[in-house]
């Protein structure tokens, strides 16, 4: 398994190929992500342990996603199955995944526990069990820190557990060396994975223009109200539908010699 070092361009193609593979298949990747957050809240609903497991189960269902996609890409239809293939493995990929899960449960507790010392737990109570921001806690001093605070807590962790799913599921690497690799190679290619991010935040920021329009022509505020969630859960389908191309294009079995390898 070898590194690949990108151009900064790359970023820009995830998102076309991202969306590209979206309208490839709409109907089968929004149902898919609709499946994955239903699985996600069924799971948060087990009685004394339904928020370590439904963090568990993240790694596992967002490489159900991207095979989905990795199946589009090859010109096929994503069953519903699909989401599941990582926990269809065999036992001893199956045993990596979910260790995999379970460290990645312990990292999101350890920053909503320090976000908990901050704002008494007012940020880690809205994340763990959802609900509205109230203009109480907008207006919380300590609730900003809070969210802050972990947002930058988070971001190492997302970028450690970026490929690390997929490398544990499609390439047999062990969870904590997947992390390491997935660590150096957002890194090594920082600008390409920067563009990427920018490119998907005007998505979103362009989506919610679009529905501001539409409010403005038909002039019911009920427009946006009404069409804000779903428009946003269709960009999260999209932006997950580009995870694949992400981790397809970073690592190779077989890439030029001066290449960077990682060894398994």
């Amino acid at each position: 398994m070898k590194l690949q070092i990108l151009p900064a361009r790359t970023g820009a193609q995830w998102v076309r190929e991202g969306l590209r593979a979206f309208f490839r298949q709409p109907l089968a990747m929004a149902g898919l992500f609709f499946m994955f957050m239903a699985a996600l809240s069924l799971a948060a609903f087990v009685p004394l342990i339904g928020g370590l497991l439904a963090l568990v189960l993240v790694p596992a269902l967002t490489v159900g996603l991207m095979a989905a996609t990795r199946e589009i890409e090859a010109g096929k239809f994503p069953m519903p199955l699909t989401l599941f293939v990582a926990l269809r493995s065999d036992a001893p990929a199956r045993r990596a995944m979910l260790l995999l899960g379970l460290l990645y449960a312990v990292a999101v507790l350890l920053v909503m526990a320090a976000s908990a010392l901050i704002d008494g737990g007012n940020f880690a109570q809205l994340y763990v069990n959802g609900g509205g921001i109230t203009p109480e806690l907008v207006t919380d001093p300590q609730f900003r820190v809070a969210m802050w605070a972990s947002t930058l807590l988070y971001l190492p962790i997302s970028i450690a557990f970026w490929h690390a799913p997929a490398l544990v599921h499609w390439h047999g690497v062990t969870p904590i060396k997947s992390l390491f690799f997935s660590l150096v190679a957002v890194l090594k290619n920082t600008r390409a994975f920067l563009l990427y991010g920018a490119l998907w935040m005007a998505v979103s920021v362009g989506v919610a223009m679009v529905l501001l329009v539409i409010t403005a022509i038909s002039g019911s505020a009920a427009v946006a109200s009404a069409g804000l969630l779903p428009a946003a859960l269709m960009v999260a389908a999209m932006f997950f539908s580009s995870l694949w191309f992400t981790f397809r294009d970073s690592f190779a079995v077989s890439p030029p010699d001066d290449s960077p390898s990682l060894p398994v």
